[in-house]
């Protein structure tokens, strides 16, 4: 029997748009495979992980289980090593393998906005995403990249990965309220995250454009900032549509660079399901 099930893992999950991404996806491609969603937290994953049947053919992870779904990997590609975290797990015989899929929606997304290339760029925040996002920036050929943080030591991890890719990274402190001026902020708090008034005007005025993950708790304290400063914010949302395009080829064929049949039309379809339309 073909594997034709796939779910969305994390916890919470309700919220998730990817079930809506995926099955209009798959309709319009003319599969007949189910994306369900399921709540499950890092204490259950691998028992969960273990009790599926034949029947399943992958899985995307959201938070908090990309660090359990990277450990959980038989095989990771490149961009999943390096960050440490694996957002997509194409299930096989031959155990998971396992890709992070944020890092190429990071460099669509900013390609959608005409940013083909980044010299330099702030993160805000300094979590798993933060990590992904500076892996995204080094794609796009970033040389320098500011991390504020609430804690600049937790920007330590960045910094080493920095070294192994090419980027200077500098640690700031997010209870500032004075920046340097960057072409490009990209915000990794949680969506429900609130950020100072003095330190959010602070990054407006100094960060370009915004990016922001979140796509759940919009607008964000950031993105009315950068609103109120007369700078463009973008929401996650369109972040989310390109991951998802790149998990549908890891469904499909198990390589995340081969493209899907007519793929424009397949992100076309998942970019109205996004706005439900």
């Amino acid at each position: 029997m073909a594997a034709t099930s796939l779910e969305v893992w994390g916890d919470p999950i309700a919220h998730s748009l990817s079930p809506a991404l995926h099955t209009a996806a798959y309709r319009h491609l003319g599969w007949d495979w189910t994306y369900g969603r399921r709540r499950v937290d890092e204490e259950r994953f691998t028992a969960e992980l273990a009790g599926l049947d034949d029947r399943f053919r992958g899985l995307s992870l959201t938070m908090p289980l990309k660090s359990a779904a990277y450990r959980a990997a038989a095989r990771r590609d490149a961009r999943a090593e390096l960050t440490c975290a694996v957002n997509t797990l194409r299930l096989t015989p031959d155990g998971p393998i396992g890709f992070n899929t944020d890092v190429g929606g990071v460099v669509a997304a900013l390609r959608e906005e005409g940013m083909d290339a980044v010299a330099e760029a702030r993160i805000v925040g300094a979590g798993a995403t933060a990590t992904s996002a500076l892996v995204a920036l080094a794609e796009l050929g970033a040389q320098r990249v500011e991390v504020a943080a609430r804690r600049p030591l937790a920007v330590a991890g960045l910094e080493a990965l920095g070294e192994r890719i090419g980027i200077a990274v500098t640690p700031v402190s997010l209870a500032a309220s004075t920046f340097a001026d960057v072409p490009l902020t990209i915000a990794t708090l949680p969506g429900d995250a609130r950020v100072a008034t003095h330190t959010a005007d602070g990054l407006a005025g100094s960060g370009g454009r915004l990016l922001d993950v979140v796509y759940g708790h919009w607008p964000t304290s950031l993105s009315e900032a950068w609103e109120a400063a007369g700078n463009r914010a973008v929401s996650g949302a369109t972040m989310l549509l390109h991951q998802a395009v790149l998990q549908i080829r890891v469904f499909a064929t198990g390589d995340v660079t081969e493209p899907l049949p007519d793929e424009q039309s397949v992100v076309a379809v998942m970019r109205r399901a996004l706005v439900g339309g």
